[in-house]
């Protein structure tokens, strides 16, 4: 461990010079009225490459008309500059040296001669952006989204996978962190799935995902980074759109979304009701193997489960920009959120060979959770002396609490006694987030970035359990499986990162992170007869570690190509369920425990990428590997290990949170995007990966080599008439695992768009999983026990979707103006 006079002395350490160099140049203009001369705010400017108009930046001119585009590589471009009732300008060929700065002076806009009170421009935006260290998909007009959530957006991401129960994995990892408007949530607790499932799909912009992210952001993560950006407008008066949702399974969505912009504030906020149900099914078959094989006297169960969950979402976000100067900008918001859910759960047992339970039992099982959450942030931006010098703060407060109960009733077809379980839960968590960062660029040549976090998480999750008596028909406790858990987190962060062109076309960056980490739980015993040491079970992790990250850079040609290598050290910490040791028996066939000695995974990831782009044809291939310590997975045991547990119940699964084993991963990533023609286009992503687990002796278990790959196509048609049409499918190969595998798995969306009402209403209905395939399939292999499961999620569905759009309204455009908390530009590491 490292002690606090150390501690402050390596992170004093972080901001020696690392004498490295940025070289990037800079185009700047002033939007003007042709007529008035005064300063046109909130103009809408995309930066082009010149030989294909392909997207590069954007940009909006601020309260004096002022355009900027830092971090322009050298090249030949065109200006496109946009303005509701004015016409467009588009300045072509403008050439940037490498460093250069560029001035083009006023760019002044005339009127098109309409009168405009209600406008809308029929255009189409860019639905990819394919960048070297990041990729951003604009998922605003995925039309097989509609009416769904956060969680069915992501689904439709290239490179990203979600599994059965809601965890959303990206190149096959799981540890993958998830932000929203570039920051953590902090009323998603412990539990992101669930906040993802309630946040409306209409709510979302874009999606950003970051593989190998630099020092300059959160060490946590080991596949990267995922930021989902929501909407927020900044056009002039006031806009919005409204959207109802129907479909199967009487699923229903209605939302709102405002904006009002006027002189130096802006206003925006949302409001969206979901009632959502999603039936599914689930399988679980155990056998015991004797001497290694399956045998006509094995104890065997069979589970099957139909499950219905059904959720009543509220969400409300509001918040304010107030530009005080032309360099100044606070920001204030809150996003709060009332989710009411109701899970049920049928469960059928049949027992073969095991004559103490009877031929079969029948068990059903009944939750309800009242969520109550809240996120407050506060953002400052402020704009310092030296062109480019820039200091920025945020503050963000979070409180989520969940009250609920989860009740059991079991019977028995043999004279074993009926059983019934009402449990009481309770959650609470606070967060808090303090973050600086600053920007000093000492010349175009030279530029350094320097900030501090901290982040502090307090949890407490409580269940009180009571067990009907069958003889006196009273409830009575039961302190087995009883207890308080109190989880307290901090981590404190600093970091450094600087910049550098070796050569005209050779570019290097370096950062180093120190980050500082608590992880405090204790867990309480309620048992009254509970000796003084089986009372509480504290778990303490102190730890301190640097997080150093490379990129070398080179740009192939004079097209923008560039080819990028870059190495990252990371982490994945442990959540508060898996280190919470309370064992989980609500269901007598799958135990389930935390390990409060659980060790973060230490990664190093690799990663070398290049990107290619043509006038119809663009594309990012990626090679990575990765080298992880200390990997963290769920254990199975034999029953046999853990009879003090179990019992006689000899026919159960038990698994425990264990540091693993060692793995390397690697693999070979392409995404790739294609106009066919004006009206149809393609994009296409496909991951090949290798992964070879080898377990620590303990575990006693084999090394595991496992190949396998996922894609997906997704393909947009536009006919006439504001008629259009998305095809999407997916497929997962097999894979395995250290004690088993996972089966194929694919599906296909459909959805279709017809535009209304002069182009500001859209009538949309989409098809999910139209063949009604996608089931998780999965078998474990123990020494002593086979088990195989398949688990649907959810069934094919309907949707029937109406929109519609009011105020000044410009699809064309292609900045932040439908954006908010987007990460910046640099964020992996490109140049």
């Amino acid at each position: 461990m490292v002690s606090t006079k150390n501690f402050k002395l390596l992170l004093f350490s972080l901001f020696t010079p690392l004498f490295l160099l940025a070289q990037q140049g800079k185009i700047e203009a002033v939007v003007v009225d042709a007529e008035t001369n005064e300063p046109i705010i909130g103009a809408s400017a995309s930066l082009l490459r010149q030989v294909d108009k392909g997207y590069v930046l954007g940009a909006q001119s601020d309260i004096n008309g002022r355009l900027v585009f830092n971090a322009v590589n050298a090249g030949s471009y065109a200006l496109r500059v946009t303005y509701v009732g004015k016409q467009d300008v588009i300045r072509e060929n403008i050439q940037i040296n490498s460093g250069a700065s560029i001035n083009l002076g006023k760019i002044l806009l005339t009127d098109d001669g309409k009168v405009i009170q209600e406008v809308v421009v029929e255009g189409r935006v860019p639905e990819m952006q394919l960048g070297i260290d990041k990729k951003t998909f604009d998922v605003s007009q995925s039309l097989v989204s509609i009416g769904g959530s956060a969680t069915d957006v992501l689904q439709n991401v290239p490179t990203i996978q979600v599994d059965s129960d809601g965890s959303v994995s990206l190149r096959g990892s799981s540890s993958v962190r998830i932000l929203i408007d570039g920051k953590e949530s902090a009323m998603a607790g412990s539990d992101i799935n669930s906040l993802l499932q309630s946040l409306p799909a209409n709510a979302i912009a874009k999606v950003e995902v970051i593989t190998n992210p630099s020092a300059k952001y959160d060490a946590e993560g080991q596949s990267g980074i995922i930021n989902i950006v929501l909407k927020k407008d900044a056009r002039i008066g006031l806009n919005g759109n409204v959207t109802v949702s129907g479909g199967s399974y009487d699923n229903y969505n209605a939302g709102v979304n405002l904006n009002y912009r006027s002189g130096r504030f802006n206003y925006f906020g949302g409001y969206n009701f979901a009632r959502r149900v999603q039936p599914g099914d689930n399988l679980n078959d155990n056998t015991e193997l004797i001497n290694g094989v399956i045998q006509d006297t094995s104890e065997r169960t069979i589970s099957r489960a139909d499950n219905n969950r059904k959720g009543i979402n509220h969400t409300v976000r509001l918040g304010a920009d107030f530009y005080a100067t032309p360099k100044t900008t606070f920001s204030l918001g809150t996003n709060f959120s009332v989710r009411n859910n109701d899970r049920r759960s049928d469960i059928s047992y049949e027992y073969f060979n095991i004559p103490r339970f009877g031929g079969n039992a029948f068990r059903r099982s009944q939750q309800y959770e009242d969520d109550l959450g809240i996120d407050l942030t506060f953002d400052f931006k402020q704009e310092l002396g030296r062109e480019g010098e820039e200091l920025t703060a945020n503050v963000t407060y979070g409180n989520d609490s969940e009250e609920g109960t989860n009740d059991f009733f079991q019977t028995y077809a043999s004279g074993r006694a009926d059983f019934q379980r009402n449990n009481v839960t309770s959650e609470a968590g606070t967060n808090w987030n303090f973050q600086v960062d600053y920007t000093l660029p000492f010349s175009e040549n030279h530029k350094f970035e320097a900030g501090y976090r901290t982040i502090i998480r307090n949890s407490e999750d409580s269940q009180w359990s009571e067990l009907l008596d069958t003889l006196t028909r009273q409830f009575l406790p039961d302190y087995s499986v009883s207890n308080d858990f109190n989880l307290k987190n901090s981590i404190h962060a600093l970091y450094v990162n600087y910049q550098r062109m070796l050569t005209e076309k050779l570019g290097v960056q370096a950062g180093l992170r120190g980050e500082q980490t608590y992880l405090n739980s204790i867990y309480y015993n309620l048992d009254p007869d509970a000796s003084a040491d089986e009372r509480e079970t504290r778990g303490t992790q102190d730890f301190f570690r640097l997080y150093p990250s490379v990129f070398l850079s080179y740009e192939v040609g004079k097209s923008g190509d560039k080819v990028q290598l870059s190495y990252t050290r990371r982490v994945q910490r442990p959540r508060g369920w898996q280190v919470n040791p309370f064992i989980n028996v609500s269901d007598e066939t799958n135990y389930r425990q935390g390990n409060p000695n659980l060790l973060p995974e230490d990664i190093h990831a690799f990663e070398l990428s290049f990107a290619k782009f043509y006038d119809k044809w663009n594309f990012v291939t990626s090679a990575y590997y990765r080298h992880v310590n200390d990997m963290t997975s769920p254990f199975l045991r034999n029953p046999e290990e853990i009879a003090e547990i179990v019992g006689d119940n000899s026919n159960v699964t038990y698994s425990r949170w264990e540091n693993v084993a060692q793995q390397d991963a690697g693999g070979f990533e392409a995404i790739s995007k294609v106009n066919l023609f004006k009206w149809w286009d393609a994009t296409a992503n496909v991951n090949l990966f290798y992964n070879r687990t080898r377990p620590y002796a303990a575990f006693e278990a084999n090394e595991v080599e496992n190949f396998s790959w996922n894609g997906n196509i997704n393909t947009n048609l536009r006919f006439a008439k504001g008629t259009s049409m998305q095809l999407r499918a997916d497929y997962r190969a097999p894979q395995k695992w250290v004690q088993g595998r996972m089966k194929s798995m694919s599906g296909v969306d459909v959805a279709v768009r017809q535009d209304v009402l002069k182009g500001k209403g859209s009538i949309m209905f989409n098809v999910r999983d139209v063949f009604n395939t996608r089931k998780f399939r999965m078998e474990n292999d123990l020494p002593t026990q086979f088990i195989r499961m398949e688990n649907r999620w959810m069934p094919r569905t309907f949707m029937l979707t109406f929109s519609y759009r009011f105020g000044v309204q410009d699809l064309n455009k292609k900045n932040n103006q439908q954006e908010g908390g987007g990460v910046e530009e640099d964020m992996g590491g490109g140049f």
